[in-house]
């Protein structure tokens, strides 16, 4: 798998097949180097219904005829307008042509706000397992530090995690550095941080120069090989 990271919380996966896309936030995310138009997916991941991780799924979903994997009630709010999702829930997994998801528990809310100021429910937030040619990649979505990560890396192992690092509306960097501790991924990833005032850090100094050679920060439109 090649990952590349365009802000936020936002990861492009590319299998040599498959285009897949995770929480893609685009228009509003100012770390974003890359035009929605310009975007090709097929198959969108979602970890929960908020706005700034919905982002432009609808946009990129019809465009792109691109199947959309959600929780359940975010996918079912996502068919309303028009497009083609599948919908799962936490602790289920499934083999797609793709690649293996599997949703797993996080701990925060999940809303989406319409243009008419109307707040939808969207069920369970969540974190996602990927898994594809034998590497498994952990995309933990927004989410507090909260101790089944013990158990995420005991029995997914996964190769990569990005893990949120904002602190506010998720985990800081000292919360993080013991999620990453507790996944024993042999690289992390810090996420969402930096787009909006409230969640600056410094990914360097508060969080990947603590993990070593296990830990690496990529600017917005760099990838990594898994």
């Amino acid at each position: 798998m090649r990952v590349t990271y365009h802000g936020h919380s936002v990861l492009e996966i590319q299998t040599g097949q498959h285009s897949i896309w995770i929480d893609p936030f685009i228009n509003g995310n100012g770390q974003a180097k890359i035009d929605v138009k310009d975007v090709k997916a097929d198959v969108i991941l979602l970890t929960h219904g908020h706005n700034d991780h919905v982002g432009d799924t609808v946009e990129i979903a019809k465009a792109n005829n691109s199947l959309v994997v959600a929780p359940f009630e975010l996918a079912e709010y996502l068919q309303t307008l028009g497009v083609e999702a599948h919908p799962m829930h936490i602790g289920g997994s499934r083999t797609f042509d793709f690649g293996k998801v599997k949703f797993t528990q996080a701990f925060h809310g999940s809303s989406y706000s319409q243009e008419d100021g109307t707040v939808v429910y969207t069920g369970m937030p969540a974190g996602i397992l990927f898994s594809h040619g034998g590497k498994t990649l952990y995309h933990a979505g927004d989410t507090a530090l909260f101790s089944d990560m013990k158990l995420i890396g005991e029995f997914a192992k996964p190769d990569i995690a990005f893990l949120p690092i904002g602190d506010n509306f998720t985990m800081g960097p000292e919360d993080a550095l013991i999620a990453a501790e507790w996944i024993g991924a042999e690289v992390t990833v810090p996420i969402h941080y930096n787009t909006f005032p409230v969640i600056e850090q410094d990914p360097e100094a508060s969080f990947t120069s603590k993990l070593g050679n296990k830990g690496k920060v990529l600017i917005s439109g760099e990838s990594i090989s898994v």
